[in-house]
């Protein structure tokens, strides 16, 4: 198993990003990141042309950049600056004082140290899974025991990889205690376990308009047979066709001290990362674990400790 990584989120007092009306926010004009840092704030109100020109009067002949010039004359407030900043850098950003999941560390607080140390995270596994090998699209994220954080982490990593560019999908598998329609504010119909019954199609996939690139499949209604239902061909059969669509899929499980399922999810997947939570989870626990998955042809990609 690979050394174990720390991830410190910042606490969760940040906003769900407001998109414009009509608009998701990432999609201000024709495209944000050819726009200049002044006309995504007209574009997103928080200033008027009258007031840029002032700015940019100010500017001229200076070293000074327009936000900090746009700051000090009170057009503006920081957050303005930083929203403005995200969307140019493919980014989300938060809305103090909008009602949302503040949860979600890595879209509303893109610059704070847990969402750096998740972008960290997504480097490494770029390297060794999402690499562009076939058979590596899918990812299992899975822990030893229940509040490890593994869906939150699981949440986060799809945000950031979306936020790459790589057209990304979160599975909610943990069809006991499913939490990712929760986090994302998202309604829970048929689902994960709908489309393995027969009963629903891919319309159970939900785009996120905040991301974009981002898609998560709730869990879907709790089966009388969760472990046989993932156990199925037809989970696999879904795991390929999945993957012709999305560059990067990751797959919330249950804790392996409530249920085999991770076990089976990970098979399927090929590929698995242990969740630990710092100061609770112990090595020893970690190392059992990572044996398990490992002695059933699951390639693990290490463990890393959460602290929220």
């Amino acid at each position: 198993m690979s050394s174990t990584q720390t991830l410190k989120p910042v606490p969760a007092t940040a906003a769900w990003p407001k998109p414009l009306p009509g608009t998701a926010l990432g999609s201000v004009g024709p495209n944000p990141k050819s726009m200049r840092i002044g006309e995504l704030l007209v574009s997103l109100g928080r200033m008027t042309p009258a007031q840029i020109e002032l700015v940019l009067e100010a500017q001229r002949g200076t070293d000074t950049r327009f936000g900090e010039i746009a700051i000090k004359r009170g057009f503006v407030k920081r957050d303005d600056i930083d929203d403005a900043l995200a969307l140019q850098f493919g980014y989300t950003s938060s809305h103090p004082g909008t009602a949302g999941p503040s949860q979600l560390t890595s879209a509303v607080t893109p610059t704070a140290p847990f969402a750096e140390a998740l972008r960290g995270l997504r480097s490494q596994l770029m390297i060794r899974w999402f690499d562009g090998t076939p058979g590596q699209t899918a990812l299992t994220i899975t822990s030893v025991d229940r509040g490890d954080g593994k869906s939150f982490i699981a949440a986060n990593l799809g945000i950031v990889f979306a936020q790459l560019g790589e057209r990304t999908l979160i599975v909610d598998a943990d069809l006991r205690h499913s939490s990712q329609h929760k986090l994302f504010g998202l309604p829970n119909r048929m689902g994960l376990s709908g489309i393995l019954s027969g009963r629903a199609g891919f319309e159970e996939i939900i785009e996120i308009p905040s991301i974009p690139g981002l898609a998560v499949l709730p869990a879907g209604p709790l089966p009388p047979n969760p472990l046989e239902l993932l156990g199925r061909e037809e989970f696999a059969m879904l795991l390929n066709q999945l993957s012709a669509q999305f560059n990067v899929i990751i797959i919330d499980t249950p804790s392996a001290q409530q249920a085999s399922d991770a076990q089976v999810v990970a098979q399927r997947a090929k590929g698995a990362l242990i969740v630990g939570r710092k100061d609770r989870t112990k090595s020893a626990e970690l190392a059992q674990l990572g044996s398990i998955l490992t002695s059933s042809g699951v390639t693990l990609l290490g463990a890393t400790l959460n602290e929220y």
